[in-house]
């Protein structure tokens, strides 16, 4: 992903939420170069409802709220528009990679390679907290 190791199998892509302002992520796994959406994380429950999918809701020691979906989405590739404002940014091992243009907005295609092109930075607020572990 442009360079930032995928850690533990597992990666978010977080950002904050534009109409509740909630700094939330889309957790997935990683099979190969193939990825799936496994979770949605957020500090506001209504973050959840947004995507309107089905799954198991439940709370983490934290008292974020999580959905655990029904259906799990694979990709090989996933196109996403980013903006300054919500800030999307990928999320794997404590590190951070923003997707998103200093202003306006931009469309990023995000896909797996292997790379030796280590890139990232420790990850700081609001997604310094953004948990990528299978059991969150």
């Amino acid at each position: 992903m442009n360079g930032l190791p995928v850690t533990g199998g597992t990666f978010a892509i977080a950002y904050v939420h534009s109409i509740y302002k909630a700094p939330s992520a889309e957790v997935f796994t990683v099979e190969g170069r193939r990825f799936t959406m496994r979770t949605v994380i957020s500090r506001n429950p209504s973050v959840l409802d947004y995507y309107a999918l089905d799954g198991e809701r439940s709370r983490t020691p934290d008292g974020r709220w999580l959905l655990r979906l029904a259906e799990p989405a694979t990709y090989e590739e996933l196109s996403l528009l980013t903006t300054s404002i919500g800030r999307r940014t990928v999320v794997s091992g404590g590190r951070c990679l923003p997707l998103y243009p200093a202003r306006g907005a931009d469309e990023v295609r995000l896909a797996l390679r292997a790379t030796l092109d280590v890139r990232g930075e420790p990850c700081r607020p609001p997604f310094d907290t953004i948990t990528t572990s299978r059991s969150a």
